[in-house]
């Protein structure tokens, strides 16, 4: 669902590597303020994130056929999974997270692109008046112009299929992640030493400081949220060795990510301290050139990524719209010079335009990074990443009912429950606290 994966059979480090391109994306600029907020035990934190992906991975790679391991009926995405092993109630209850998920991604990247191209403004002004001004930077227009840029894409059926895109996307995360793990390190150079404290940034009172590093827990979160995606990309394993082949693929593809992951977060949080800011590349301003390639990576990055995730829900609501009033998918070809004719639809238009209009609204309103991608990173992390996965395996190993597994696995589903919740609430206690020292439709840097 994240990206387009071309259907040729895999081996185990082609599947490594794809997961690895899939996974890796702005999720990572954020590790660094979220270790500010948990102090240098957040380097373990993030482990600990990825141990327990990637054992709830593997109850995915044996999710992937229905009954027999061998010779069950495939599930060719996450949610079929769900439904042929689960069905009933979870298939629903599955539909409304993953769709509630993917829209909440598209405000978190209209605001995280925003913010790039407000550093890039904000630098450039800097390095302009040779550091003689503050240069602050009015982020609404910025917001606007990444929505008129989707209101056009938007309208492109298939987007998110087209495989250019999945090699673009992958070559701009890289190209942002390196870049900031690099000038991580090159300011720890300069000061000499590591930054932060055991205890993390301190807060104005005991309540602000426990919200804080539960809001982080939900921006660690968001950076694992792709386990959604794995049994799309195991389908592109060859038969009969894509279980074994996507376990290994996927102990490979998580540590070398966790191990990233851990760098980008504790060389951040060394290089600015507590003082470290939600997003690690707001935090540069020289070399001015280099900061501005990572932004416009992440620019070109996310224009791609927002059609990723819009996509997939804009084909459901089309999809069960037609099947219920036939005369509302009516198309009309259109020939446009020098273009290939062009299907139009009424309600696609209106239907897309009004979907970026208001996750461009909703952006503006609320343009706190953090804050957004700790609420979507815990609405997905445990239905997602845990509930399902290890729901799935205790039907198909038929473990029973308080057995020494079922406890342990439903233990483990608790606790990552409780983390979620806490996240989930942290997070938007975040985003009414902002709301009170910040004036809507006034984003800034």
């Amino acid at each position: 669902m994240i990206l387009c994966i071309p259907n040729l059979p895999r081996t185990m480090w082609m599947t490594s590597s794809y997961i690895i391109t899939a996974v890796i994306g702005s999720g990572t600029l954020s590790l660094a303020w979220s270790i500010a907020q948990l102090g240098w035990s957040g380097g373990l934190v993030v482990m600990i994130f990825g141990l327990v992906t990637l054992y709830t991975s593997h109850f995915l790679a044996n999710s992937y056929r229905a009954g027999d391991p061998i010779t069950g009926k495939r599930n060719y995405t996450y949610m079929d999974a769900v439904e042929n092993i689960l069905g009933g109630k979870n298939s629903i209850f599955c539909g409304i997270i993953q769709y509630a998920n993917l829209y909440g991604v598209s405000i978190g990247y209209t605001i995280a692109a925003a913010i790039s191209m407000m550093t890039i403004t904000k630098t450039n002004c800097i390095h302009s008046s040779h550091a003689k001004k503050t240069c602050h930077v009015s982020g609404n227009r910025y917001i606007i112009w990444f929505g008129v840029i989707q209101l056009g894409f938007s309208q492109i059926s298939n987007f998110h299929k087209m495989r250019w895109l999945s090699i673009l996307s992958s070559m701009m995360s890289f190209t942002y992640s390196l870049i900031g793990l690099a000038l991580g390190i090159a300011q720890v150079s300069e000061n000499r030493g590591f930054k932060g404290t055991i205890a993390g940034a301190e807060a104005e009172t005991h309540a602000k400081k426990v919200w804080a590093i539960f809001q982080a827990l939900g921006n660690i979160a968001f950076a694992y949220s792709f386990s959604d995606i794995l049994i799309e990309i195991q389908d592109t394993i060859k038969s009969p060795l894509e279980v074994r082949t996507m376990k290994r693929a996927t102990n490979l593809s998580i540590a070398t990510t966790t191990t990233f992951y851990v760098l980008c977060g504790c060389i951040g949080y060394g290089a600015f301290g507590n003082s470290t800011p939600g997003n690690l590349l707001t935090a540069f301003d020289k070399p001015f050139w280099l900061v501005d390639i990572a932004n416009l990576a992440l620019i070109i990055q996310l224009v791609g990524a927002y059609q990723v995730y819009s996509q997939p829900l804009f084909a459901f609501v089309e999809e069960r719209t037609t099947k219920k009033w036939e005369i509302i998918g009516k198309e009309y070809k259109v020939q446009i010079p020098f273009l290939p004719s062009y299907n139009l639809n009424i309600f696609r238009i209106i239907w897309r335009s009004l979907y970026v209009v208001v996750s461009t609204l909703i952006a503006m309103l609320i343009p706190f990074f953090n804050d957004i991608l700790g609420v979507i990173g815990a609405l997905g992390f445990w239905p997602l990443s845990v509930y399902f996965p290890v729901e799935m395996y205790i039907k198909q190993k038929k473990i029973p009912k308080w057995s020494g597994s079922w406890i342990l696995l439903q233990s483990l589903s608790m606790f990552c429950l409780l983390v979620t919740f806490a996240a989930l609430v942290g997070s938007i206690v975040g985003v009414l606290l902002d709301l009170k020292t910040y004036k809507p439709f006034s984003a800034s840097l």
